[in-house]
């Protein structure tokens, strides 16, 4: 299945900040990347609604989550959206399954439904998502006992339980040793070409960004520079940055 494209054209100033971005998920995973201090974690949150946007439009497939011309701002709540930040923000005293439970019990369409019905979708929703990341036999460990590549799983598993449109990872490999780096970054580039849904991929590394996505666009500054396939950046490099970045992965010494 073919993911719906995730658009959006945010202006908005966060401290000293300014952003003035658009983006294009296309049809698959997009990365963005950039210097430290380019607003790539401040863009994510515009995109969320938790930071308040001056002026801009965000949409995902037909659904429009803000268009400021329009007086269209949907709730963070209500947009549908999943996010793993950089540190998975998982609960350390409660077991892989209650964190994956707990999104899925905060899901506002869990409303709709009796409470008998919901308990039944809620379990059946928070198994099929520990089957599906490969974490089930870890069910009932607490998060603060397991691998940073587990957590990984844990946090995706429940940012993906509630069928968000569209799905946002912040440096999702930047917490990780060497070895779990390699063997967390195999998995999410295989799963994330399965998913149906646009997803962004923020990250520094040169070696993630050519590997995770199907698409990079560079921010520098609040603005994105340049965007297009790994190729397209590595054969015309629009700054120095990018040239950097591209002689970055190409010293990585690691497979293409």
């Amino acid at each position: 299945m073919e993911a719906e494209r995730l658009r959006a054209r945010v202006t908005a100033r966060v401290g000293r900040l300014r952003i003035d971005a658009e983006l294009d998920t296309g049809d698959g995973a997009l990365v963005l990347v950039g210097p430290n201090g380019a607003g790539k974690t401040t863009l994510l949150s515009l995109l969320l609604g938790v930071l308040p946007v001056e002026r801009g439009r965000v949409e995902v497939g037909e659904a429009v989550l803000l268009d400021t011309a329009a007086g269209i701002d949907v709730p963070v709540e209500q947009r549908g959206i999943g996010y793993v930040p950089q540190d998975y923000a998982l609960f350390p005293h409660l077991s892989v399954r209650e964190n994956v439970a707990f999104a899925v019990t905060s899901d506002p369409s869990r409303r709709r439904r009796s409470a008998r019905a919901a308990q039944a979708a809620d379990a059946e929703r928070v198994d099929a998502m520990l089957d599906d990341l490969g974490i089930a036999a870890l069910a009932h460990r607490r998060t603060r006992a397991l691998s940073g590549g587990e957590k990984q799983r844990v946090a995706l598993a429940r940012a993906l339980s509630v069928s968000p449109r569209a799905l946002l990872l912040d440096e999702p490999l930047a917490a990780l040793d060497v070895h779990s780096r390699h063997e967390v970054r195999a998995f999410l580039s295989d799963y994330l070409r399965t998913l149906a849904i646009p997803t962004v991929v923020v990250t520094h590394d040169a070696t993630d960004a050519r590997l995770l996505g199907d698409r990079i666009a560079v921010l520098e500054a609040g603005r994105v520079t340049q965007a297009g396939p790994w190729e397209e950046l590595a054969a015309r490099p629009a700054s120095r940055f990018v040239e950097e970045f591209v002689a970055a992965a190409r010293s990585s010494g690691e497979p293409r």
